[in-house]
């Protein structure tokens, strides 16, 4: 092992840590072990390991797009958005959006509708740990799920626009008469100063952000413009490469971790993580969410800070 340079093998996970200094100052031979393990994971976007499991039967769904803090919320219906598991209904039985079955109680999905419904499982503003926890179970526990809904916002595969298709979901969850399905909220807001303040209030609450949908769209699946997201900061994902040893307060904890995000950037993120985490710093190969506020001209997030670790397989 080069100096510097530690493989740490714990409960069955890697982690590679390397001594903080500049890249600069760093001996050749540790740059090198640095550019073999950033190859051990593939730059393109998503990796490859996350395609091919996606490739194996996972619903078609539409992505959420970054929408600029100016947005104009003209022409769109604006709902809050849920910080959930999201969740697709096949008209027969619950799954993840990797294609994954979730092992919801027979109970929960009672009486719901025989078509395919798009959504998010919810357990209330800054619970998504807890929730991810509970819809990943192989065995569900009643207790758990009796605190869950399925907030409904569009129905995959539908006809029309929107706002067609909004109204349908509305006409869907009455019909069902269950108090575990939700249909969200769609708005109308006037101008800019009318979005600013729904999103101050939801913020303030506790809530993560706003959707804009524009209400002419049609349904259509991959990443799209017509569904934006509207948070004080955006969010992203990335796959951590390595983890620096601290220095100073933080001596014996993590101190950074080396990501390369879905663009193919390399970067490092040193702040957000409480110290429970840089003892236990999440493993190489692992994939997290991270909170950032834009790209410098080469594409680097700015002020990048960890948020959380990403449920790779929901």
């Amino acid at each position: 092992m080069v100096e510097g340079v530690r493989l740490e093998q714990t409960g069955g996970y890697s982690t590679l840590w390397i001594a903080a200094m500049p890249e600069s100052e760093m001996p050749l031979s540790r740059r090198h072990v640095l550019a073999v393990v950033a190859g051990l994971w593939p730059a393109a976007p998503w990796a490859a390991a996350r395609t091919a499991a996606a490739d194996a039967g996972a619903p078609s769904i539409e992505l959420l797009s970054s929408a600029p803090l100016d947005v104009d919320p003209a022409g769109h219906l604006v709902s809050e958005k849920f910080d959930g598991v999201r969740a697709i209904w096949d008209g027969r039985g619950l799954r993840f959006r990797s294609g994954r079955p979730i092992a919801a109680p027979g109970w929960f999905t009672e009486g719901w509708p025989a078509v395919a419904l798009d959504g998010e499982l919810w357990g209330g503003r800054g619970r998504f740990d807890v929730t991810s926890a509970s819809v990943r179970r192989s065995t569900p526990d009643d207790a758990e799920w009796r605190a869950l809904r399925l907030m409904v916002f569009d129905l995959p595969g539908a006809a029309g626009t929107f706002a067609q298709r909004a109204q349908q979901i509305q006409t869907l969850v009455r019909s069902a008469a269950s108090n575990t399905l939700v249909a969200v909220d769609q708005t109308e807001l006037a101008n800019r100063a009318a979005l600013r303040s729904r999103l101050d209030s939801v913020v303030r609450g506790g809530g993560e952000g706003l959707v804009l949908h524009r209400a002419d769209a049609p349904w259509a699946a991959g990443r799209s413009t017509a569904v934006l997201k509207l948070k004080p900061l955006q969010d992203a994902e990335a796959l951590v490469l390595a983890c620096e040893a601290g220095r100073g307060r933080l001596a014996g904890l993590m101190g950074a971790l080396r990501v390369r995000n879905e663009s193919g950037i390399e970067f490092r993120i040193g702040s957000g993580f409480t110290d429970a985490q840089r003892r236990h710093p999440p493993a190489v190969g692992s994939w997290i969410s991270y909170t950032h506020r834009g790209h410098t001209p080469s594409g680097v997030p700015r002020f990048a800070s960890y948020w959380r670790v990403a449920a790779a397989d929901l």
